[in-house]
């Protein structure tokens, strides 16, 4: 039975989330010359924000091809010729037109939603223990009462997540809008540009874990 692209996109993020976060904190021990030591409550949390961002984002890029498709329609071939149209050459107008929405819409959407995910996890667990046991935090996670949503005063999330918008987005200039370019000219499907934003994301998520720790 073939595997849900979303759900393998999903594990797919989800794994390198964590993977960022680990590599942000060695990175962080390293210039502090501190133990290096894992804390796995912000590797989690890391983790589900991975889990909850990743599936609109797969379906938001699967609408974009759908509605600006790289390539069109091959015309039919005509009756007297046996061999099949050649693949289509990309279609500048639509590839241009995703560019835009994606660095525009889909990136003021990104970067709110981690803004408001990262700052209502740390509101709902503030606190939340230093735990660098593995077999530890899997049962800390596990234990009830672990988030509390209630904590959360939204009125002072958005403000904080509108107050570092504009750094989020400048910092993300530098490396997104060249992955769109190479996921909308040279890949494909739905699923591969998947794996290259995450490929991409790695780094990035490095230093998304750098500024959710501050």
């Amino acid at each position: 039975m073939a595997r849900n692209p979303i759900f393998s996109a999903t594990l797919q993020a989800a794994l390198l989330g964590a993977v960022s976060n680990i590599l942000a904190q060695l990175i962080g021990s390293y210039r502090k010359q501190a133990p290096l030591e894992v804390d796995w409550i912000p590797v989690f949390q890391f983790l589900l924000f991975s889990i909850i961002s990743t599936p609109p984002n797969f379906i938001w890029q699967d609408y974009l091809e759908s509605a600006f498709p790289a390539r069109l329609p091959a015309p039919h071939a005509k009756k007297s010729d046996d061999k099949p149209a050649g693949e289509q050459p990309l279609n500048l107008r639509n590839t241009l037109i995703k560019f835009a929405l994606d660095q525009t819409v889909g990136a003021v959407f990104n970067t709110l939603l981690f803004s408001v995910y990262i700052h209502s996890i740390h509101m709902a667990m503030p606190n939340a223990p230093r735990i660098t046991s593995f077999t530890k935090v899997t049962a800390y996670w596990m234990s009830p009462g672990v988030i509390d949503f209630s904590a959360v005063d939204m009125s002072l999330v958005l403000d904080a997540a509108f107050a570092e918008f504009w750094t989020i987005v400048l910092a993300g200039v530098k490396l997104w809008p060249a992955v769109s370019l190479v996921n909308y000219t040279l890949v494909k499907t739905v699923e591969g540009r998947s794996l290259v934003g995450c490929i991409a994301g790695l780094g990035w998520g490095v230093y998304m874990s750098m500024i959710a720790a501050r």
